[in-house]
């Protein structure tokens, strides 16, 4: 089972070229049977070449927001060729104002990839005995409020949370507390309403063999110390945890590090990319990277030399570090959207995201690579 499921993974990191141009292709059916595809020719697009002129990069506020907002107001195949079964929401802003992202069923059957790190740690280090544990289960609601969209009243939560909800039976072990039980507590953000949620989690689990943790790095470490603020225990005094599969910030393998064994005790921990959009790779192995899903979304980078695909981006050198660039990536909802978030190439096929484009990552990232003496490390 873990072969079949993380082949189509390994193919591709092995050859990226002929994955990202089957991934095109296969997002083009799908754009075609939408307004925005047909009006971009979708369905005439032979080559990425073409599909570079003929599909304008977009970035949410400026190009997508307003097809969204038709799409939330029912006029579904503006952008999809599905119904969307959830409404995400991001957990930053955009302009002071959270993003929309519909999830349709294609998208988020995609969003399993995020256990890949974890199959792939289980495949690698052969403890099979994961799968007897559960998950501890930190995702945010799948639901958190309705917004009114003409005469029409949507409901939205955070991504992972409807992922939970919607596809944790396809995932070989149990996550604990059920997502139904999150979202039983409501969609507040208040200080309170994460401790009533960190006190469900541990009150469900305290008893159980919590191999794995996954999910958002600044709310595992919140929910570590919660534990000894009420509970005077920490994580490892309550469980013998493998391995932690986190996301959302950078610089989980060197600035968290320290503090997620200090709190987890000597757990794995294998790093995951993602966003409200998709989830978009995954640490396969102790290289302290990521590794692009290849096999699902379509990746470019907008570089100060131009747009190139992602795996075409130089490796660091003896003398320089490695090709930064923004990432555009291409999902079965948003053709060759610009998420906003800057990508360093390392040596293939790893990377990092270090953070939001902005003038001032690439400083801070060599700051926080200098004071935890890591140096541009694997």
């Amino acid at each position: 089972m873990l072969d079949a499921l993380l082949q189509p993974w390994r193919d591709a990191v092995s050859d990226p070229v002929q994955a990202q141009e089957k991934v095109l292709h296969r997002l083009l059916q799908g754009y075609a049977q939408t307004e925005y595809g047909a009006q971009h020719g979708a369905s005439q697009i032979e080559t990425i070449s073409d599909y570079r002129r003929a599909f304008p990069i977009g970035d949410y506020d400026e190009h997508y927001k307003p097809l969204i907002r038709r799409v939330m107001g029912g006029e579904v195949r503006v952008l999809l060729n599905e119904e969307p079964v959830g409404w995400a929401i991001t957990r930053g802003t955009t302009k002071g104002e959270s993003k929309f992202i519909p999830m349709t069923p294609t998208d988020l059957m995609m969003r399993i990839s995020a256990g890949r790190a974890m199959m792939n740690y289980v495949a690698q280090s052969g403890r099979y005995d994961l799968f007897e544990g559960v998950n501890l289960n930190l995702n945010f609601p799948s639901v958190v409020g309705t917004v009114e969209v003409g005469e029409r009243e949507v409901e939205y939560g955070y991504s992972s949370g409807i992922y939970v909800k919607h596809v944790s039976a396809f995932t070989p072990i149990r996550s604990a507390p059920a997502q139904e039980e999150i979202d039983a507590l409501g969609g507040g953000k208040t200080a309170r309403d994460w401790e009533a949620r960190f006190e469900l989690a541990y009150q469900k689990c305290k008893e159980e063999n919590v191999t794995l943790v996954g999910g958002v790095a600044p709310t595992a470490l919140r929910f570590a110390r919660y534990l000894w603020r009420t509970h005077r225990v920490y994580p490892k005094d309550l469980w013998q945890t493998q391995v932690v599969t986190l996301g959302s910030v950078p610089g989980i393998n060197t600035r968290h590090r320290p503090a997620l064994r200090a709190l987890y005790g000597p757990v794995a921990i294998r790093e995951i990319y993602g966003a409200t959009e998709g989830m978009f790779g995954q640490q396969r192995d102790e290289q302290r990277a990521w590794t692009p899903n290849y096999d699902l979304f379509f990746f470019e980078v907008e570089t100060r030399r131009g747009v190139k695909m992602l795996h075409e981006m130089q490796a660091p050198t003896r003398w320089s570090l490695g090709e930064m660039g923004s990432l555009i990536v291409s999902t079965p909802i948003l053709p060759r959207y610009k998420i906003g978030d800057l990508i360093l190439a390392l040596r293939p096929p790893y990377f990092r995201c270090i953070g939001r484009d902005r003038w001032w990552t690439p400083l801070r990232y060599g700051w926080d690579e200098f004071t935890t003496l890591n140096l541009g490390r694997l």
